[in-house]
């Protein structure tokens, strides 16, 4: 568990179905964790910090291991409603909107393109952070997922992506928060930037 910014916490843990490692978060001062998988450290370094109050998925496929840390915290979970119809019939998921206040200081930003929910989540602690889905990783590098997991156009929605991208950089903020692959803080909005000028 490293504390990359004013207490927002980054862990890393082998995905189960995927099987290679992918990245948590918890923003502790919003009381929010993010596509969380149960950290080495256990669910109970969460004791000892501000409990966590909600889960907020970045897209309908980071459910992860949430129904481990609802059961402990009695928190609920959020994704955007697009992607809603992943749930009917359970686990129990709550829905949001884009331009949505999830918590203090958390707002849910439309990215698309990939899918109908994909959602940056835009961060107000310390110099700020942007957290993303699907849409890119960093393992050595930023980039795509691979093609084959694009869907039919890879070309068309490598494209809406980037104009997405160019929307998230007039937000406030410095740090990255990838889902895949390992944060970018500080720097982060540097990247993305240098990346969607490709």
């Amino acid at each position: 568990m490293n504390e990359i910014g004013p207490g927002i916490h980054h862990w890393k843990a082998v995905h189960p179905k995927i099987e290679i490692e992918v990245s948590s978060y918890y923003v502790e001062p919003a009381a929010t964790l993010l596509d969380p998988l149960e950290p080495p450290e256990g669910i109970e370094w969460f004791e000892s910090r501000t409990k966590p109050e909600r889960i907020l998925l970045t897209n309908r496929h980071h459910y992860r291991h949430s129904d481990r840390f609802a059961e402990a915290f009695g928190c609920p979970v959020l994704c955007n409603q697009n992607g809603l119809h992943e749930f009917e019939g359970g686990p129990e998921v709550e829905g949001f909107a884009f331009g949505d206040v999830l918590a203090d200081g958390i707002i849910a930003v439309e990215v698309g393109a990939l899918c109908p929910e994909e959602t940056a989540l835009h961060i107000e602690a310390g110099d700020g952070f942007v957290a993303l889905a699907d849409s890119l990783m960093n393992y050595d590098e930023l980039r795509f997922v691979p093609d084959n997991l694009l869907g039919q156009d890879p070309e068309a929605i490598k494209a809406g992506l980037m104009e997405s991208f160019r929307r998230l950089l007039e937000l406030a903020f410095d740090g990255l928060l990838l889902a895949h692959g390992e944060p970018i803080v500080p720097g982060g909005k540097q990247r993305l930037g240098e990346f969607a000028r490709r």
